[in-house]
């Protein structure tokens, strides 16, 4: 028997958002029944926000959170290796980019099943589209530290970093510590260096501005308080 195909789907970066999503991926989400999500309920609901020629009901959602044991992560390729295709879909943008489905991925490849990414909206990349920074040369850093003295160190050593390679430093903050974060950064980064907020990137309240710090300490920031948010930094 051959062994069914992981498509990697990208979903809306906010909800209403899904003009971003291509129809070709529409058309993979409605060929598939099984699905691997952090959440059921937000994939399920982006599922049926694509208005699949099926009801909702007959999904099988697997479930990818902290509570998953390698035994049960293993068990979720059986559909593939059953010769069935599985959807792997985000809580928001790509799949295995900054995202636990990148596990999934490394063991379906270790399983000899194919994988095949398909396009849509990446916050990281749009940001770094929209910033003016260098696209030649970046770093993906993730999420920085919750604790101010370290996440004032963070930000000096990404700083160097980007000053001395010209490489744009990228990285998110949990939405809910985001204006704590700006404070932090305003303080901490020279006067000189690029910073730039993108938040509810493809939304209506999309947001995407870059200036120097200096003139950072002389705008008023806007409220960024549980808005999903991308940061980045050019020396």
């Amino acid at each position: 028997m051959s062994k069914g195909k992981l498509f990697l789907i990208p979903v809306e970066l906010g909800v209403g958002a899904l003009h971003p999503i291509p129809q070709y991926v529409i058309e993979h989400i409605h060929n598939l029944r099984f699905f691997i999500a952090e959440r059921a309920k937000t994939a399920r609901h982006f599922i049926k926000s694509t208005k699949p020629p099926y009801p909702i009901s007959d999904l099988t959602v697997m479930e990818l959170n902290k509570r998953v044991d390698a035994a049960e992560k293993k068990s979720f390729l059986q559909p593939l290796l059953d010769g069935k295709d599985v959807g792997l879909v985000s809580e928001a943008g790509c799949p295995g980019v900054a995202d636990p489905g990148t596990e999934i991925v490394k063991m379906a490849h270790d399983a000899g099943i194919e994988v095949c990414p398909l396009v849509g909206p990446s916050s990281i990349l749009l940001a770094l589209m929209g910033s003016g920074m260098n696209g030649q040369s970046f770093a993906f850093q993730g999420y920085l530290s919750p604790k101010k003295p370290q996440l004032a160190n963070d930000l000096k050593r990404m700083e160097q970093q980007a000053a001395r390679h010209r490489q744009t430093q990228i990285f998110i903050e949990t939405p809910y510590r985001n204006s704590a974060f700006v404070e932090t950064a305003l303080k901490t980064l020279s006067p000189n260096t690029r910073f730039c907020i993108a938040c509810d990137l493809t939304i209506d309240t999309q947001y995407i501005v870059t200036k120097t710090i200096a003139n950072w300490r002389k705008t008023e920031i806007p409220d960024l308080h549980k808005r999903l948010a991308v940061f980045l930094i050019l020396g």
